[in-house]
């Protein structure tokens, strides 16, 4: 007999739904990936097709958030344990 957790990730990804899932994963790990400091900052809005947007309290903080782009996104997607995250827009 499988573990119920086999049987699911087995669904999600014959079905093509995993990436999906792992897109999201991007919302719940944002705090941890990026620090106390970056998440008192910054709101996670949505992601859509690989891209996360942010909202940032400032203008200074989107353009510094911008500077550290590359960073952060090897960071959320380590957390998420695939690269599904291609890019970050800050609105």
């Amino acid at each position: 007999m499988k573990p119920i957790s086999t049987i699911i990730n087995g669904f999600l990804k014959n079905s093509g739904l995993s990436t999906g899932v792992d897109q999201q994963k991007a919302i719940s790990v944002w705090g941890e990936a990026v620090g106390k400091k970056i998440a008192e900052n910054t709101e996670v809005v949505s992601v859509e097709h690989g891209v996360l947007f942010i909202k940032a309290n400032s203008s200074s903080w989107s353009q510094e958030l911008q500077l550290k782009k590359k960073e952060i996104l090897l960071k959320v997607n380590n957390k998420i344990g695939n690269n599904v995250i291609t890019d970050m827009r800050f609105v």
